[in-house]
C-alpha cells in the first residue's frame, strides 16, 4: 500500500497525528510526503520517530516536470512557465497540488490523502474509488465529489480524464474549479460509461461531517445531552467511515476540547500519545 500526500508546509501536530492514524490502521503502509519543506533536515528530524519504529515513510521534493511528463499536464505546465497561462488569483501552489496528486496517482497508483485526513480503518478493500462530499436529498445521488482522498490503480483512465480536464479547462481565479468541481464535472460526464470501472463512495466514507459543521467534532460536552451526542456521533463515524476529513481551512484554529469526538479519536488512534495536538 503506497500513499501520496503532497504538503506545501511543514507538518504541524495535527498533520503528524493524521500520519499516526494512517500507520495505526495500516502498519505496513508506505507513505510518501511530497513536500519541499519536509524534504529537508528539519523535516527528516520530524519524521525520524516514525522511521525509528520501522514505519515506511519518506519525504521528497516535487519534480513537476517529471511528474507531468507524458500526460496532458506536460504542455499546460510548459505554457504556465512561459507565461502563456495566467495563474489567476487562487494560490498557484494549491492548484499545482490539485494537479500533482493526479499525475502521481496516474503514474504510480495507490492512495492519495490530504494531510488533514484522519484514517480510522483499513483501505484494503477499496479500489478505484472517490468519495462524495454531498448528496441530493431528494434523489440520493451525489451532488459534489471531493479530491481529498483518491484511491486508483496506475494508469487509470478516469485519472487521465481528470488530468486532461485540468489542462483544458484550467481557471486560476475560481476556488475549487480545478479540484472538487473538476472531479465532479468529469465523473458526471463518464459515470455509467464502459471502460472506467470506479466507485463513488457515499459522504460518510471520507466526509462524515460537512465543512460548515466540522467545529462540532472539536467541542467537548457540557452536559449529559451533549455527552450522549458525542458518544453517538463517534460510534456512527467509526461504523461508517474509513477516514475523516478535518477541513483544516475551517478547523485549524479550533481547539480540541477534552471529551470531544476528535479528542477521543486522537486518544484511540495516536502512536505518540504524549504529544499535544490542540
Amino acid at each position: 500500500m503506497t500513499l501520496i500526500s503532497p504538503s506545501q508546509d511543514s507538518l504541524g501536530d495535527r498533520e503528524i497525528f493524521a500520519v499516526e492514524s494512517l500507520f495505526r490502521t495500516h502498519r505496513n503502509a508506505c507513505l510518501v510526503i511530497v513536500s519541499n519543506s519536509m524534504d529537508s533536515e528539519p523535516g527528516r528530524r520530524l519524521l525520524k520517530r516514525f522511521a525509528d519504529r520501522n514505519f515506511h515513510i519518506a519525504a521528497v521534493k516535487p519534480n513537476f516536470a517529471a511528474a507531468f511528463r507524458g500526460t496532458p499536464a506536460e504542455i499546460w505546465f510548459r505554457e504556465l512557465k512561459s507565461g502563456r497561462v495566467r495563474p489567476g488569483d487562487v494560490s498557484l501552489a494549491q492548484n499545482l497540488s490539485n494537479l500533482l496528486r493526479l499525475a502521481l496517482l496516474y503514474k504510480f497508483g495507490g492512495i492519495y490523502l490530504d494531510t488533514d485526513v484522519v484514517v480510522l480503518r483499513s483501505f484494503a478493500g477499496l479500489r478505484n474509488a472517490i468519495g462524495a462530499q454531498t448528496v441530493d436529498l431528494e434523489t440520493g445521488k451525489w451532488s459534489r465529489l471531493n479530491n481529498a482522498v483518491l484511491v486508483f490503480d496506475r494508469n487509470h483512465p478516469l485519472v487521465y480524464r481528470f488530468i486532461e480536464e485540468f489542462a483544458t479547462t484550467f481557471d486560476g481565479s475560481k476556488w475549487g474549479h480545478n479540484g472538487p468541481y473538476l472531479v465532479s464535472r468529469v465523473v458526471e460526464r463518464v459515470e455509467g460509461n464502459s471502460g472506467y470501472n470506479f466507485t463513488v463512495l457515499p459522504p460518510p466514507a471520507f466526509y462524515p461531517v460537512d465543512w460548515s459543521r466540522i467545529s462540532g467534532l472539536f467541542q467537548g460536552p457540557r452536559d449529559r445531552i451533549q455527552s450522549s451526542w458525542v458518544r453517538r456521533k463517534l460510534e456512527r463515524i467509526k461504523k461508517e467511515s474509513f477516514a475523516v476529513h478535518l477541513w483544516n481551512r475551517q478547523s485549524r484554529d479550533v481547539e480540541i476540547e477534552d471529551g470531544s469526538v476528535m479528542n477521543r479519536i486522537m486518544m484511540e488512534y495516536c502512536i505518540f500519545c504524549n504529544s499535544s495536538s490542540s
